[in-house]
């Protein structure tokens, strides 16, 4: 599965079968899920179009309740808060189990 993060993340968050781009680094298109955070969101909906698949999903990571209430007018299909970062390749795996397989 392609993912592209707006957010730097630790590598081993993400299992090694995925293609994970960061969008600062560069990116070539086709992603088919985007992670990022409430600081990224602007970019992303700026690029969202030039880097993903008609039919994407994406994945926000959540500080505080705040960052949802931010998050939930811009049509976000996942939410991870930042202290369960260690289960983001459980949710992947389930994201490309539901849609992607």
């Amino acid at each position: 599965m392609k993912i592209v993060t707006f957010k730097e993340l630790d590598d081993s968050l993400i299992d090694s079968r995925h293609e994970v781009e960061y969008f600062q680094s560069g990116t070539n298109g086709n992603a088919q899920v985007i992670i990022l955070d409430i600081d990224t969101i602007f970019d992303f909906e700026e690029n969202k179009h030039e880097i993903c698949v008609e039919d994407f999903k994406s994945i926000a990571i959540i500080e505080d309740d705040s960052d949802f209430e931010a998050f939930k007018n811009f049509g976000i299909d996942a939410w991870i808060k930042a202290t369960d970062l260690g289960d983001l390749n459980g949710l992947l795996n389930l994201i490309e189990k539901r849609y992607f397989s």
